[in-house]
């Protein structure tokens, strides 16, 4: 008979199950299907440097209102989206340009100015409020991803470290939490978590193979299927970073700036110290040649992570604020997303700006779908998780809190209608939607930041 438990089991591997209905114990040893509340998972996507809010905002409120064409490509999802309007930032309507903002975001404090020895972001972030309160229920507290190696030194145009500019979740005022940025670590840490043996390239579901063919025999056929889907969607995710391994092998395709970064940004993954006052000048971090398909990987990730409930909170940073990545990979855009957001107003900027935001938009869709394609009980993760995916500032030109760009998917297991484009009184603060959020996972919270109370109109 197997062993009905959450996990499969094999050498160096453990393979998380997600919610399978033949079990009589639910995901973790929690005490019964009926007794357990549904999970609801919550994840925060930030996107650097800003939008085109010309081409952001859409027509008409609450219910009845039309997509913009920037976020056009959340036509599918039109009744599971709410778009929020008129939040901003109160403490980040001070000092530089992007670090203010992007080390506040999720914090809703004003950060200490400072060139790394007194890196203090002013308080806790919002996500890892709710790490504190569901952590327990699952293998991580919370899973910090990324594309981008932390920026290093100062930036000596505004005297702030670059450190800010790379970290939207807070551990504690002094600790940013630690990012993944490589696919294959960030696999490992889900699924391998005693280590990879280097000589060892066998698969994962290789490793736990005798344990799935037992687990088949003992569900229903309904069941069966689902254990399939999800070792296959596992399998493709392993294969797919392979791949990516292997290009990164190739003499001719290998950035040695982006291997450098990584293994410098590696060496610190297992605790952030912030470093000694210093500036690296002309110090140049190389990245992935193929920025879409790292990106894809990343939020693949985390969608496994969250159909396993290894976790019920994420983060992802689709960049590091102020980063010379470059977007020429777009049609239409020609040169780096930093410095088209510095549009002065010129027409074809502004028009290459919106490009890359509508990328950004449909990365973000792509990811929803996959949560909704995901079942559970006659509903999907979409429906019981809340993602919201939003920037620190609007016009990047004018580097504003004000109004920022929000899109917030899902339903929370219940907690939001969706289908809504909220108007929220001008200059509302951000906080009431951390509020919000962290009531619909079951945080006791009688408010957050500057928070005046929770958001009207996400319920409907």
């Amino acid at each position: 008979m197997f062993n009905r438990r959450a996990f499969l089991r094999g050498s160096g591997a453990l393979l998380a199950l997600p919610f399978l209905e033949s079990l009589s114990r639910p995901l973790l040893g929690a005490p019964s299907v009926a007794a357990s509340a549904r999970p609801v998972r919550l994840a925060f996507l930030y996107f650097p440097n800003g939008c085109n809010m010309n081409q952001w905002s859409p027509a008409g409120e609450g219910s009845k209102f039309e997509l913009s064409p920037t976020l056009q490509p959340l036509a599918p999802f039109q009744s599971d989206i709410t778009v929020v309007k008129n939040l901003w930032n109160k403490h980040a309507d001070t000092g530089d340009g992007h670090y203010v903002k992007t080390g506040g975001w999720l914090t809703s404090t004003t950060i200490t100015k400072t060139t790394g020895a007194e890196l203090n972001s002013g308080g806790v972030s919002v996500d890892q409020l709710a790490a504190q309160h569901l952590g327990s229920q699952t293998r991580l507290a919370s899973l910090d991803l990324a594309v981008e190696p932390v920026s290093m030194g100062v930036d000596t145009n505004v005297g702030y470290t670059r450190l800010y500019g790379s970290h939207i979740s807070w551990r504690d005022p002094r600790t940013p939490a630690a990012r993944d940025i490589n696919p294959r670590k960030a696999f490992d840490r889900l699924f391998r978590p005693s280590g990879r043996d280097p000589g060892d390239d066998r698969s994962v579901l290789d490793l736990v193979r005798g344990e799935a063919t037992r687990l088949r025999r003992e569900v229903s056929v309904r069941d069966r299927e689902k254990l399939d889907e999800y070792l296959e969607s596992v399998h493709s995710v392993e294969r797919r970073i392979s791949m990516e391994d292997k290009r990164l092998k190739d003499k001719d395709a290998l950035d040695s700036n982006l291997v450098a970064a990584v293994k410098e940004y590696e060496a610190r993954l297992d605790g952030f110290t912030p470093p000694a006052d210093k500036k690296e000048k002309g110090k140049k971090w190389g990245f992935s040649a193929n920025h879409q398909e790292h990106v894809d990987l990343m939020l693949d990730l985390q969608v496994l992570a969250f159909w396993s409930d290894s976790t019920r909170v994420s983060t992802f940073m689709f960049g590091n604020d102020v980063s010379g990545r470059d977007f020429s990979f777009v049609p239409g855009v020609h040169g780096a997303h930093h410095e088209i957001s510095h549009h002065d107003k010129n027409e074809d900027k502004l028009a290459q700006y919106a490009l890359i935001n509508r990328w950004h938009v449909e990365r973000y869709a792509r990811f929803l779908g996959k949560l909704r394609d995901i079942k559970q009980e006659g509903r999907s993760l979409l429906d019981d998780s809340l993602i919201l995916f939003g920037s620190s500032i609007s016009d990047g030109n004018a580097h504003s809190p004000h109004n920022l760009p929000l899109v917030l998917a899902g339903h929370g297991g219940g907690a939001v209608a969706g289908g809504r484009h909220v108007v929220a009184p001008n200059d509302s603060p951000l906080s009431n939607l951390y509020l919000s959020l962290l009531k619909s996972v079951g945080v006791k919270a009688d408010s957050f930041g500057d928070s005046t109370g929770e958001l009207k109109g996400l319920r409907g």
